[in-house]
């Protein structure tokens, strides 16, 4: 367990997993690591959490993942909208989910969500605490409760400094990250070139605009509960150099009227900010015992709303497989997977950002791209190929590794369907998404079997700590295989898929450790 204790005047805390940052994705990897029975610090600048209205929207699959935690009648019904776009091109990002579409939840809500369901399991949150140095210890060396290795950290908090001894450190502390910059880890790409300005204004009348592309620029703008939301970029500005001050508010009213012929001075700035097409991402999410996730790991702009998505998604790939390593259930190679799976996917995010970017800002000259792929939006193909990039859905890990070869599935490496089973015993039906929610992985069987492929049941019952196995019957004409089993990790991903046992003691080693009688 963390324990809290004085030197002179530094209070002294050892843990697991030490966690910088709690943002969404800081919070999200706080809960995950408690659910897996680690224990966990995290360490914060601010008060508590944020009140700007930054992030306001939560995707497709982001959703699914609070729902597979039980997080979500927390959040109501919040207002949904099936259509985005893509570079400001309109797309439908319908696609099958209980939750299509993009919610409007501003990140202040999902923050404090995350915080009641991170104190809850008894993460231990420490605000106004300052990160000031870490050194990460060699194997053999770590200080005492802390096991072999791990990592040493000094932070100045309000009743003075704390350092802190953990096994694992994980920089959630966004893009201008103190952790990455300690650490000296190498975070290539490209600076900010252009940027759009964006205000959230009180007192004005200004009709709404999507992506409305103007003679001198770009304008957006939205009211929502008597504020309106403005954004605007004037073709060929580039960014400024702010020295990370924020933009003042007349700055934006005389782009705005530049670029929109509009007076809104009149109004009153209730938040100003700016944001570049800065576009890097860390070369290794994983630098021995001090990770990497959100915002820390990559620097975007949050085109399409994907920036706070991609960072809870990165977190909840890596909570589970960070406590299993705790825990000693799995060996170190585990964490290589979270920086196998998340850089690709981070690197397809940024990519398809840094081809929005060309299409929101771009001038005239990006008229005929934009003018073909709104024509290749309507192929449903297309559409559903860049909607599973926005909403998350569309990703498929490689979950086999170089050892194992098998047949391949529909749902190897994706996520596990949303779906109704009925269970073989009698009794009420039940979402699959209910059996994720302990955050154990899941071996289902769908034989329709009361008791299962006998087989299977053998040859997972040395992992019953960790997988839990069900039997159940898929409901007729839904999106699983009957007469099949899958093996679900606990981030609701396919590891393993077939009719018989064959790979199936090799995937359970893979991802959930070696077997429980020699642990």
């Amino acid at each position: 367990m963390t324990t809290d204790h004085q030197d002179t005047d530094t209070t002294i805390l050892d843990t697991d997993v030490l966690v910088v940052g709690a943002g969404p994705a800081g919070l999200m990897l706080a809960t995950e690591l408690r659910l897996g029975g680690a224990e966990v610090v995290v360490v914060d600048q601010r008060p508590g959490p944020t009140t700007e209205s930054r992030a306001s929207t939560l995707h497709a699959r982001t959703m699914e993942i609070l729902d597979s935690r039980g997080l979500l009648d927390e959040l109501g019904t919040p207002p949904c909208e099936p259509r985005g776009h893509f570079g400001g091109v309109p797309l439908d990002l319908t696609l099958p989910s209980s939750y299509p579409g993009q919610w409007k939840v501003a990140q202040t809500r999902t923050e404090e969500l995350l915080q009641r369901r991170a104190a809850v399991l008894g993460a231990d949150l420490r605000r106004r605490h300052q990160l000031l140095f870490l050194e990460a210890k060699s194997e053999g060396a770590g200080p005492g409760g802390v096991g072999r290795g791990g990592v040493e950290a000094e932070a100045i908090g309000p009743y003075g400094p704390v350092r802190i001894r953990a096994r694992y450190l994980v920089g959630c502390d966004g893009e201008d990250s103190t952790v990455r910059r300690l650490v000296r880890a190498p975070f290539p790409g490209r600076d900010a070139a252009r940027e759009l300005l964006r205000a959230d204004v009180s007192g004005v009348e200004v009709a709404d605009r999507r992506f409305q592309r103007l003679e001198h620029g770009l304008a957006i703008a939205a009211t929502r509960e008597g504020v309106t939301r403005v954004m605007v970029h004037e073709f060929g500005r580039p960014a400024a150099e702010r020295g990370g001050a924020e933009p003042d508010f007349a700055e934006v009213t005389d782009v705005w009227k530049r670029v929109t012929g509009e007076d809104i001075s009149q109004g009153t700035p209730l938040w100003v900010n700016a944001f570049g097409d800065a576009n890097r991402q860390l070369a290794h999410y994983r630098h021995g015992r001090v990770l990497f996730a959100g915002d820390a790991a990559h620097r975007q702009m949050p085109s399409g709303g994907q920036a706070l998505n991609l960072g809870v998604q990165d977190a909840f790939n890596l909570g589970w497989k960070l406590a299993a390593v705790v825990r000693g259930s799995a060996g170190e190679d585990l964490l290589d997977t979270y920086h196998a799976e998340r850089h690709t996917v981070g690197r397809q995010v940024l990519a398809n950002i840094r081809a929005q970017v060309e299409l929101l800002l771009g001038g005239p000259e990006v008229e005929p791209a934009r003018a073909l792929l709104t024509e290749l939006v309507t192929l449903d193909g297309v559409r559903q190929h860049l909607a599973g990039m926005i909403s998350g859905l569309g990703i498929r890990y490689d979950v086999e590794g170089p050892e194992i070869h098998s047949d391949e599935h529909p749902l190897l490496g994706r996520r596990l369907p949303d779906a109704w089973l009925e269970p073989a015993e009698g009794g009420a039906r039940r979402r699959t998404t209910e059996l994720l929610c302990t955050g154990r992985g899941l071996l289902l069987s769908l034989d329709g079997d009361g008791d299962g492929d006998p087989a299977l049941r053998a040859t997972a019952a040395p992992w019953s700590d960790r997988v839990a196995f069900v039997a159940d019957r898929p409901t007729a004409g839904g999106p699983l295989p009957t007469g099949q089993a899958l093996l679900v990790r606990p981030d609701g991903h396919v590891a393993w898929a077939g009719s018989g046992p064959a790979g199936l003691s090799r995937a359970l080693t893979r991802w959930f450790g070696t077997l429980a009688a020699d642990d």
